[in-house]
């Protein structure tokens, strides 16, 4: 089987782009063929072309609608690494960066003016994002030089604007109806806020973790010692959202977790200190999503998040990262709220995936046995 596929960083994450009839040419569950393309259940995905991290194991699969409303819809798919699995159930915001730069390089959408607009929609929360990609000159730049934290290299900026995004997925921006929570998990109870906007999100507060708040650099270190507690919080919180009918179920992907706490008092440069848990491990950035949702966290009285900021942030939040600061936006026009992020993005390669011809039974009985 050859599958036609381009690979594109999209902000801090890098992804697999597929058009969808291209993938459903060998008509084989993407549930079995996308663990298969990517090498998984592998730690090192040595036979496929994933890439071993929570950010470098996603697809992207793409398609034109059919209204005049929406320019792309697309379908995010986090493969898993050691796990023959594919989590459906949220976006990636960092993802969702490619698919407006996609759309021109093909043909999809053609450049109008000095930024081109494509409206988008994700079908994996049914959220309309609206994607301004520069087009100077009404063109993509043959050298893009548009930077941004965490990526050392340049791409074409692309505005990522989040289209009323409270409630996509569980219903409501407080699932619970409450700004603040209690989860017991380890023996402890912990205060946490549980926040539904571009993804799910459950905040801890850095002080309950015994986290230095004036030593954001010693955070990693000490998460991963306690990597076990926040994962029991996090599928807690999963079952209190409605996410999953039991812990055991809760996906990995979501509910993201967020530990947050104020800067020190000398620190200017940020508003929020945050480190987001993925796929059970600290993110080297921050997820785009889910920053959509401390945005608004941040924005809604009550919460931990509101407890940190106070009134003080106005159209923008910075937010610091284990990859520098990132800065979110708010704006209101007619009624519909933007939240929104700067990201670059740029294609790597553009290339034929060839797969073993493998029925899909033979697919599925490989993989059963590999996860057993």
């Amino acid at each position: 089987m050859k599958i036609e596929a381009q690979w594109m960083r999209g902000g801090t994450s890098k992804c697999w782009v597929f058009e969808a009839e291209h993938l459903q040419e060998g008509g084989t569950s993407l549930d079995l063929l996308l663990p298969r393309l990517f090498g998984s259940p592998d730690p090192r995905q040595i036979d496929g072309v994933g890439g071993a991290t929570s950010t470098t194991s996603k697809a992207v699969i793409l398609h034109r609608p059919v209204g005049d409303d929406v320019d792309v819809e697309y379908t995010f798919a986090q493969v898993g690494i050691e796990e023959a699995a594919v989590d459906w159930g949220s976006n990636c915001g960092n993802g969702s960066a490619v698919v407006g730069l996609y759309a021109i390089e093909k043909g999809w959408v053609l450049p109008s003016g000095d930024v081109t607009r494509i409206v988008t929609r994700n079908t994996n929360t049914n959220q309309i994002i609206v994607q301004r990609v520069a087009t100077p000159g009404g063109s993509l730049a043959s050298v893009p030089d548009a930077r941004m934290p965490g990526v050392p290299f340049p791409g074409h900026p692309v505005g990522l604007g989040f289209q009323d995004p409270a409630g996509k997925t569980t219903g409501a921006l407080l699932p619970t109806g409450a700004a603040t929570d209690t989860i017991t998990a380890g023996g402890t109870r912990w205060t946490v806020s549980m926040v539904d906007a571009g993804a799910p999100v459950v905040i801890v507060r850095a002080e309950e973790l015994g986290l230095d708040q004036a030593r954001y650099d010693s955070w990693g270190a000490s998460l991963e010692l306690q990597l076990d507690t926040l994962e029991q919080i996090r599928r807690q919180a999963a079952v209190r959202m409605g996410l999953a009918r039991s812990t055991a179920e809760a996906a990995r992907a979501i509910p993201k977790l967020a530990i947050a706490a104020a800067p020190a008092a000398t620190d200017q440069t940020c508003d929020v200190n945050v480190m987001m848990l993925s796929m059970g491990k600290p993110h080297p950035a921050l997820a785009i999503t889910g920053s959509i949702a401390l945005t608004l966290a941040a924005r809604t009285p009550g919460t931990l998040m509101h407890g940190i900021t106070g009134d003080a942030p106005g159209s923008t939040l910075r937010l610091r990262t284990p990859a520098g600061v990132i800065e979110t936006w708010s704006q209101e026009h007619n009624g519909t709220l933007l939240v929104g992020v700067d990201r670059t993005a740029r294609t790597i390669a553009t290339t034929i995936i060839h797969l073993p011809e493998v029925p899909g039974s033979a697919v599925a009985a490989f993989l059963a046995g590999a996860t057993r």
